[in-house]
């Protein structure tokens, strides 16, 4: 707006302003189609990490029952997936927000609860099929826990923050030409203001949906709490 004071008649003619308006319609269209496709993987990304946090809470649940099935021999088994899950809480939703969250799996006591449910000695075929099935189960934990590690990796690679950067150039220029021609009033100010603000807003839900372990769209906890509520029962 500043800018269209000083400018020569010439460069804001109505010739020139028919080429600003193919320039910035072409430069809008693709920033919109990049902008969808982001936001689509973003969401898709967040909504894999749910599904996956989802399924591994139900497995846990599954094998607490199916070593309950299996006997008494079982208890320490239990006890360790149990504190697993306490660790796992802890690590990945501190209860204090300042505390970094940990998602290397490393520390995970999932190998640790493979090897103490395949130390089990099975006595009859039913015992050697709920062990086989608790293996699986365990195996897939641990799976599931490297995923998720692997994930935060995969979430903002550098080609991530290149395309998002030029989205932000791609945006910046069009509002720079919404301001080349706009009266300076109020109101003109005020929509622009909502217009950046809404686009902005949609770049921040791509950024926060490529973090869901940290920020305001936090993966919730709850179903490992549930699952939590419900083992040694």
């Amino acid at each position: 707006m500043f800018l269209r004071a000083v400018l020569p008649e010439h460069h804001l003619s109505e010739k020139s302003d028919n080429i600003i308006k193919l320039g910035m319609g072409l430069i809008g269209t693709l920033a919109v189609f990049v902008l969808g496709l982001m936001l689509a993987a973003a969401q898709s990304s967040f909504r894999e990490q749910r599904s996956d946090i989802m399924q591994m809470s139900a497995n846990i649940i599954f094998l607490d029952r199916i070593l309950a099935d299996y006997g008494p021999e079982t208890k320490g088994a239990r006890d360790l997936l149990r504190r697993s899950v306490v660790r796992m809480l802890d690590h990945i939703w501190p209860a204090d927000s300042s505390k970094p969250v940990q998602l290397d799996p490393t520390e995970a006591r999932g190998g640790f609860l493979y090897n103490k449910i395949q130390s089990l000695t099975p006595h009859t075929d039913a015992q050697r099929s709920l062990q086989a099935q608790a293996l699986s189960l365990a195996f897939n934990l641990v799976q599931t826990r490297f995923l998720m590690f692997t994930h935060q990796f995969k979430s903002v690679p550098v080609a991530f923050l290149i395309v998002l950067a030029v989205l932000v150039f791609w945006f910046t220029t069009i509002f720079f030409s919404f301001g080349l021609y706009s009266p300076t009033n109020a109101t003109v100010i005020a929509t622009l203001f909502v217009s950046a603000l809404s686009v902005s807003g949609a770049i921040f839900l791509i950024v926060a949906l490529n973090q869901p372990f940290e920020g305001l769209l936090r993966m919730p906890s709850e179903p490992l709490r549930i699952a939590l509520a419900h083992l040694g029962q």
